[in-house]
C-alpha cells in the first residue's frame, strides 16, 4: 500500500541482543525491518517484553544494532540524531531548572539562536502546550500531565522531523490522557507540530487506533513483524462505532 512512499526512517535487518551478566545474549530482534514513512502517524504494538521501547531507542540512535542499519532521510544512522526527538514514558525534566528553562535544553544544540530567540521559541511551544504561565514553575510544582506536556513541549522546541513517543500517555489519569491524545491529534491534523512524522509505541490499542494511520504489531521476543493494520477511518475517530472496533478486534486477534 505505500510502495510509492518514501520513508524518512527505515530499519533494515536489524538485529539486537541485550548483554546478560553471565555473558549470556538476551535476543530481542531478530532481522526486523520496518519503514517509517514522511506525513505518517505510525503506531507500534507488541506483547509486553517485546522490545518496542528498545525498537524506539534504535530509532533515535540511542542504541546501535548488532546487525542491520538504520535509515534517516537516506543516511546511515550512526549515532543520536537531532532531528529525531523522543518522548518518554516517564518526563525526563531537571528538578532545579524551571518549565522555561527545561524547555530550552532541547534547543542546547541549536548555535544559530540567540539566547532572546531560544526563550521566545520556548514560550511559543509551551502556548501550544497549554503551559503559559507556568515559564518559572519547578518540575515538583506541576502534575504529572503538565510535567508531560513539559517534556512534550521540549522533544518539539527543536522543530525535529521525527517525534518518538514511547507510552506518553500511560502514567496519566485517564481524562488528562484523553485531553493530551486529543490536543498532539487536532496539532497533528492541523499541520501545527513542526514535524514530518510520529511514531507512538502504546499497549493500549484503542489509542493506537484512534491516533495512528498504520498500527505494525511485532510478535513476542525475539522480535519480528507479526502483521500490519492499516487505519482507514475518517478523523476525528469515535471509539464509539462499530468500525473503531473492527480495527481493534483485529490488532487483538494478530497479538494473541
Amino acid at each position: 500500500m505505500n510502495g510509492s512512499r518514501e520513508s524518512i526512517l527505515e530499519l533494515k535487518e536489524i538485529c539486537f541482543s541485550y548483554k546478560l551478566r553471565r555473558g549470556d545474549k538476551l535476543r530481542i530482534f531478530d532481522h526486523l525491518s520496518l519503514n517509517v514513512y514522511y506525513a505518517e502517524f505510525l503506531g507500534i504494538a507488541g506483547p509486553s517484553g517485546c522490545g518496542k521501547s528498545t525498537l524506539l531507542r534504535i530509532m533515535a540512535g540511542l542504541l546501535k544494532p548488532d546487525y542491520g542499519e538504520v535509515y534517516f532521510r537516506g543516511k546511515i544512522l550512526k549515532e543520536p540524531e537531532p532531528r529525531i526527538s523522543m518522548v518518554f514514558q516517564n518526563p525526563v525534566l531537571l528538578p532545579w531548572y524551571t518549565v522555561l528553562k527545561n524547555v530550552m535544553l532541547g534547543l542546547i544544540n541549536e548555535k544559530n539562536l540567540s539566547d532572546k530567540e531560544k526563550e521566545e521559541r520556548a514560550r511559543s511551544f509551551l502556548d501550544m502546550m497549554g503551559l503559559l504561565g507556568f515559564e518559572d514553575a519547578y518540575p515538583s510544582e506541576l502534575s504529572g500531565g503538565m510535567r508531560q506536556r513539559v517534556a512534550i513541549a521540549r522533544a518539539l522546541v527543536s522543530h525535529p522531523d521525527l517525534l518518538l513517543m514511547d507510552e506518553p500517555f500511560s502514567n496519566l489519569d485517564q481524562l488528562t490522557a484523553i485531553t493530551l491524545r486529543r490536543e498532539i491529534e487536532t496539532l497533528w491534523l492541523n499541520q501545527s507540530l513542526p514535524i514530518s512524522s510520529i511514531v507512538l509505541v502504546s499497549h493500549d490499542i484503542e489509542e493506537l487506533v484512534e491516533m495512528c494511520d498504520r498500527v505494525v504489531i511485532l510478535t513476542s521476543r525475539p522480535s519480528r513483524i507479526a502483521g500490519t493494520v492499516y487505519v482507514d477511518l475518517k478523523r476525528p475517530r469515535s471509539r464509539r462505532s462499530p468500525e473503531f472496533y473492527e480495527y481493534v478486534d483485529k490488532i487483538y486477534t494478530m497479538l494473541s
